[in-house]
């Protein structure tokens, strides 16, 4: 059946199927003088134009890796943080080892740029698409003994440590890792800059997400559902009602009081 027996209903179903249309199907639809063809037509354009960027901008956060791949190494680890600001709960950490031969993961970006329900997905294609992944943190108690730099750190390493695959180099959202065993590089702004910090930062904000709904189980009434443990004025307001919980990193700011 060509595109003109169709109806338009028929050729709107069609399109959506199809991935890309090759250069007579193209043709094909150009020649098809509905109105409503013309409409789908330029859907088409415009959603293949859509793809071809998002290609574009992986294939950019991809420039660390790809030239660590080409100088030969193997197992790239990409490693991030969530929870550094937060006045509750632990910091979290992920390190993720990209499949070069994989697809790239349409709308991996940093965690911070996406929604609750993209981070979600994604977590979810990260985890099946990737050589390896391992996610650890450092508690409240160990931020309050080290300070949050350092437990970040802590968290980052023990991520590292707990890769089934390990890594031959390391690229750190930020800063390097004190005694790190492997070749690293520090990339500012990486969870924007390379696709595996990427990755790393998106299964760190969700994996922490869950813990924190986890401790708001166990302690309700300061909303870390909600917050995340970050300094809301929910938050701070049922500081002030309730004191502290267990979970509250005693080193930091909990009050608005000077």
């Amino acid at each position: 059946m060509s595109f003109d027996q169709m109806t338009i209903a028929e050729l709107a179903k069609y399109l959506s199927q199809k991935e890309d249309l090759c250069p007579q199907e193209e043709e094909l639809l150009e020649r098809d003088k509905r109105h409503g063809a013309a409409v789908l037509l330029a859907k088409y354009h415009r959603r293949k134009e859509k793809k071809i960027k998002e290609e574009a901008r992986l294939q950019k956060m991809m420039a660390e890796e790809n030239t660590l791949w080409a100088r030969g190494y193997k197992m790239v680890a990409g490693v991030d943080e969530a929870g550094r600001g937060p006045l509750a709960g632990p910091v979290v950490a992920a390190a993720v080892i990209l499949d070069p031969e994989a697809p790239l993961i349409t709308g991996l970006n940093d965690s911070k740029k996406l929604s609750k329900a993209a981070r979600e997905l994604l977590f979810e294609q990260i985890v099946i698409n990737t050589h390896s992944y391992a996610i650890a943190s450092a508690s409240c108690r160990e931020i309050d003994q080290h300070n949050i730099h350092a437990a970040s750190m802590l968290a980052m390493k023990r991520a590292l440590q707990k890769l089934p695959l390990k890594p031959d180099y390391v690229l750190i959202d930020g800063f390097k890792i004190k005694n790190c065993p492997f070749s690293q590089k520090a990339v500012i702004g990486g969870d924007a800059r390379s696709l595996s910090i990427a990755a790393a930062s998106v299964l760190a904000k969700v994996a922490r997400d869950k813990i924190m709904a986890d401790i708001h189980n166990r302690y309700p009434s300061y909303g870390f559902i909600k917050n995340s443990g970050y300094g809301t004025y929910e938050h701070r307001d049922a500081i002030g009602k309730f004191g502290l919980c267990p979970e509250h990193r005693r080193s930091f700011r909990l009050t608005d009081e000077p």
